[in-house]
């Protein structure tokens, strides 16, 4: 095999197709690997990337000194239709234009954090119909260019006499848009037959599974694993809190069962989501011991299951590494890497050829980002979509502290106490 085989190939990535044609170059960035390098970008790919200072400026230029670069996180389980409903008076509106108002304003917090591309499940059937899922679908149009958003159709039942008119609106779901049939047979009377209902309609379909467990009862993981085990183009499941509540053994087998059927698990380090009863997280180090695919997501944003979700992926690393005990790299790649593949995306790698889905944040080491991930710079089909700053000034400290210096505002707020050093973060 010759050497030029041996290196990772750029995917193919049909993101670009519709990208910026423009050019745009990032200066002075810091890589992981401790490099200061320029990243030239032009079509929504990444052109070249040299050594700092020797890439020309063809269109724009944006200096990252005091930025690490990294490939941009992925949103793998939002839910778009409950975002931000937790301070609403009185009963949730369902309403179309309030469901597509939440549904952008959350896709655009999650950009802001980093999140290019999303995946955001959507409640069909019961009262409501098909018209959430119309309404995330109208914003994901609305959207384009500026995140890339899919839909999961997430039927209540699809068993017995009440669940038939829930499988018609799945296919239904499907026809209208919805790229991922899902739902959640912890609910459903039949559980097993919830699975083979959405199982049929994805082979069906040619559609990827993505379904809400929490994966506390061994058997019925089992068996799903086993039924699981063949569809293509593949099945995720979430947020499987409940594995860190079986008997180590027990979550053991489970987790080799997983692994050996192929399903993703997306963890939720932040907590529970609004189709699932139970709280806390999957065990991610357990999880990837097995060898399973493992992900993570944000899960619930500002709804009432949990009011003060954030819906960063930053936020989910950072979690993963401080009470899930993996290490900073395997933390951040379940949010970006593993987090792309389970949403069928490309591979994205700061070096030619790649897409140009990039996250720069202020710091010069990966562990230190996740810990003060404050400013950030994000790049979707190779141009800057969301910049977040951030300034801490620290008063009266000059004397004690020997901090680094900026620029102080000329003209003091009437009142204000003296301005000391000011500290970018």
């Amino acid at each position: 095999m010759s050497a030029d085989s041996k290196q990772p190939q750029p995917p193919d990535d049909r993101s670009a197709d519709t990208a910026d044609s423009t050019s745009l170059l990032l200066s002075n960035a810091r890589l992981t690997d401790g490099r200061t390098v320029d990243v030239r970008l032009f079509g929504g790919r990444i052109e070249a990337v040299g050594t700092a200072g020797s890439l020309t400026a063809v269109g724009a230029r944006v200096d990252l000194a005091g930025y690490l670069l990294l490939p941009a996180p992925a949103e793998p389980h939002a839910h778009a239709d409950t975002a931000l409903s937790a301070d609403i008076p009185g009963p949730v509106s369902y309403a179309p234009d309030e469901v597509q108002r939440r549904a952008t304003e959350a896709a655009l917090l999650q950009r802001g954090h980093g999140a290019t591309a999303q995946r955001a499940h959507v409640r069909i059937g019961d009262v409501h119909g098909l018209g959430p899922l119309e309404a995330v679908l109208q914003a994901r149009r609305s959207l384009r260019g500026l995140v890339d958003l899919t839909t999961v159709a997430v039927p209540r039942l699809l068993t017995g006499v009440a669940g038939a008119d829930g499988l018609a609106m799945l296919r239904d779901a499907v026809k209208m848009g919805a790229s991922v049939v899902g739902g959640c047979p912890d609910l459903d009377p039949d559980p097993t037959g919830y699975v083979e209902a959405v199982l049929e309609v994805a082979a069906e379909q040619g559609c990827p599974v993505d379904l809400h467990t929490d994966a506390d009862d061994p058997a019925r993981l089992a068996r799903f694993a086993a039924m699981a085990g063949g569809l293509r183009p593949g099945v995720t499941i979430g947020p499987c809190a409940g594995l860190s509540r079986l008997p180590p053994d027990a979550a053991r087998r489970a987790a080799d069962q997983l692994a050996a059927a192929g399903v993703t698990v997306v963890c939720l380090p932040q907590g529970g989501c609004e189709a699932t009863e139970l709280r806390g997280a999957a065990p991610a180090r357990l999880l990837r011991a097995a060898g399973v695919r493992l992900a993570a997501g944000g899960g619930a944003l500002r709804d009432v299951s949990n009011p003060v979700g954030r819906g960063d992926p930053l936020e989910a690393a950072y979690l993963l590494a401080s009470l899930g005990g993996l290490p900073v790299e395997d933390a951040y790649a379940a949010v970006s890497s593993a987090a792309r593949t389970a949403l069928g995306l490309g591979e994205v790698r700061v070096e030619a050829g790649f897409p140009a889905e990039l996250l720069a944040v202020r710091g010069e080491r990966l562990s230190g980002v996740l810990s003060l991930a404050y400013s950030r710079i994000v790049v979707h089909r190779g141009r800057v979509v969301a910049r977040t700053s951030a300034v801490r000034e620290y008063c009266d400290s000059a004397a004690a502290l020997d901090l680094p210096r900026q620029a102080r505002p000329e003209r003091p707020e009437p009142g204000s106490p003296p301005a000391g050093p000011v500290v970018r973060s």
